[in-house]
């Protein structure tokens, strides 16, 4: 299996997002130990990693995330566990591999380079995903596209769906 994994999975992992549940850590742990046994897919340009970077202590493994991301870069080059592939910036956080223009602009910008890379990946990965429950609108428009996105963190997702937009109904997630 290959992947692409969002930073929130690393961030809950780390215990660095105050609104989760004890579950959703939990899941996004075992979900990071699992991820070793696979595929990660980055872009070329080092955008995922550097925001990995930005927001993890790679070299003073501090929790799971940080493990993690230290695991990663010390098997950057073994495409048993790694493969890199090459993503076109065309302006500012905007990508020639996404797959719907409208759809990349209501993506956050710092989002969007995790679309970009699936869709760019012959084998299109699943993209892992735990808390940011906006992807909760577009992950049907993505499949449509050949691009899956996971929730991890399906109650967790949900809750913040209702309370972050009220005045919609909560879509299905994948799956369901």
């Amino acid at each position: 299996m290959k992947q692409v994994i969002d930073t929130n999975v690393i961030l809950v992992a780390n215990g660095r997002h105050k609104d989760v549940t004890n579950d959703c850590i939990e899941k996004c742990i075992v979900q990071l130990v699992e991820a070793r046994k696979h595929v990660t897919v980055v872009d070329d340009g080092y955008r995922i990693i550097g925001e990995y970077l930005h927001k993890t202590r790679p070299n003073q493994p501090k929790g799971p995330g940080d493990a993690f991301l230290k695991w990663l870069l010390q098997n950057l080059k073994n495409r048993s566990c790694v493969d890199v592939v090459e993503i076109t910036e065309q302006s500012e956080y905007v990508f020639e591999e996404f797959p719907d223009t409208d759809l990349q602009n209501q993506f956050d910008p710092s989002d969007r380079k995790f679309i970009a890379v699936a869709h760019a990946h012959p084998d299109k990965p699943v993209l892992l995903q735990a808390a940011d429950c906006k992807w909760v609108d577009w992950w049907q428009r993505l499949a449509d596209f050949g691009l899956h996105v996971k929730f991890i963190c399906k109650q967790d997702v949900s809750r913040f769906y209702t309370r972050k937009f009220p005045e919609r109904s909560m879509p299905p997630l994948p799956g369901e």
